[in-house]
C-alpha cells in the first residue's frame, strides 16, 4: 500500500478485523473480481432508479441467555479494570427474499461494498479520510430509536452513551496523534439520522483531524498499520480488550468491523465495515453489536444488538 500510494496509483482495499486477511485491488483487479463499490469518492455502479420490490425479511437473534454468556465475560473484565469499553458483537441468522446484490443495489448508505457470494456491507461510518495531507476520522458511537420522543436530547445526555462516545473520541484522538500533528476534535456529538424500512435510528458521531507527520506522508499502509484495529469497534485499552472480545464472542468476525477504502492517487476515503451481511454455507448472517461500559445493562445491550439488524432500504 505504501508503494502504490507513493506512486500515486489508485487502489481499493479490504482489511479484516484481525488484520490477517488484507486484499488490495488495482482498478483492473476490481473489475476482474466483480467487486461492486459505491463510496463518496468512487463508484462502479449505474444508478438505474429501479423501484425497490416488496421483500421478505426475518431475523433469528440468539436468546437473551446465550447473549448473556459473552456479555458477562465482558462485564467481569470491565469490573476488574481490564477494559473500560469493549465492543461486543454477535452473528444473527436472517432470511430474506433479497439477494446480496439486491441488498447492495437498493440499500442507502455512505459506503457500500459487495464481494460476490461472500458479503455485502452498507456502512454509515467513516474510518479515516486523507485529504491534502490532513487526516480526519469520524467515530460513530451511540444509537437510539428515532421514534422515541425527544430522542436526540436523550441520546446526547444518556450517561452510558455519553461515556462510550467520549471514550472512543479520546481513544481515536490518541491514535491519530501517532501519525499526525496538531490533532483536534472539531464537530463533537453530531447526530445523524439513519432511515430504514425496519426502524429509523439516530446515531452520534464526532470529527477529529490532524496534519500527517512527515514520516507518514504518502504511506497509506504505514498509517493504517498504526491505527488498526479501529477503536470504535474494538474498545480501550486496545490490546487487552481484543483478548476479551475473542474470549467473549467465540466466532470469527472476518471482514466485519475491519476496514475498506479507496485511494484515488491523491486522497483516501475509508470506512469501518459495520452493517454487514455474510453468506456462510448457504445461509445469511447479520453481524451487529455495541459498546459495553460499566454502566451498560444486559437488556439494553441485547436490544441494541437486535436493533442494528436492518437494511437501510426505504
Amino acid at each position: 500500500m505504501d508503494e502504490l500510494s507513493q506512486r500515486k496509483e489508485p487502489f481499493f482495499f479490504l482489511i479484516d478485523f484481525l488484520m490477517k486477511d488484507i486484499k488490495i485491488f488495482t482498478e483492473n483487479e476490481i473489475k476482474k473480481n466483480s467487486l461492486l463499490i459505491d463510496f463518496p469518492n468512487v463508484t462502479n455502479i449505474i444508478n438505474e432508479h429501479v423501484k425497490v420490490p416488496d421483500f421478505n425479511w426475518k431475523s433469528f437473534p440468539e436468546t437473551l441467555e446465550d447473549y448473556q454468556k459473552g456479555f458477562e465475560i465482558v462485564k467481569k473484565n470491565i469490573r476488574k479494570g481490564n477494559s473500560y469499553l469493549t465492543n461486543y458483537t454477535r452473528k444473527t441468522e436472517i432470511k430474506t427474499s433479497l439477494t446480496l446484490e439486491e441488498i447492495f443495489r437498493f440499500s442507502k448508505a455512505k459506503y457500500k461494498i459487495l464481494v460476490p457470494n461472500k458479503f455485502v456491507c452498507f456502512s454509515p461510518e467513516t474510518f479515516v479520510e486523507i485529504i491534502d495531507n490532513k487526516i480526519l476520522t469520524h467515530p460513530m458511537k451511540g444509537t437510539i430509536d428515532a421514534e422515541i420522543e425527544d430522542a436526540e436530547n436523550i441520546l446526547k445526555n444518556d450517561p452510558k452513551e455519553k461515556a462510550e462516545h467520549y471514550t472512543v473520541v479520546d481513544l481515536l484522538r490518541n491514535d491519530l496523534s501517532m501519525v499526525a500533528d496538531n490533532v483536534k476534535v472539531k464537530d463533537f456529538q453530531r447526530i445523524d439520522y439513519l432511515k430504514t424500512k425496519q426502524k429509523n435510528l439516530l446515531a452520534m458521531s464526532s470529527e477529529i483531524e490532524g496534519e500527517i507527520k512527515p514520516d507518514f506522508k504518502n504511506k497509506i499502509g504505514s498509517i493504517l498499520q498504526k491505527l488498526l484495529p479501529a477503536g470504535s469497534i474494538l474498545g480501550a485499552p486496545k490490546t487487552k480488550t481484543l483478548e476479551i472480545i475473542l474470549e467473549a464472542e467465540q466466532y470469527d468476525r472476518g471482514f466485519y468491523t475491519g476496514i475498506s477504502g479507496y485511494f484515488d492517487g491523491k486522497n483516501l476515503d475509508s470506512c469501518v465495515m459495520i452493517r454487514f451481511i455474510e453468506k456462510e454455507n448457504g445461509k445469511l448472517f447479520f453481524k451487529s453489536g455495541g459498546g459495553v461500559t460499566h454502566q451498560s445493562d444486559l437488556i439494553s445491550e441485547y436490544e441494541e444488538m437486535k436493533n442494528k439488524i436492518y437494511v437501510p432500504i426505504y
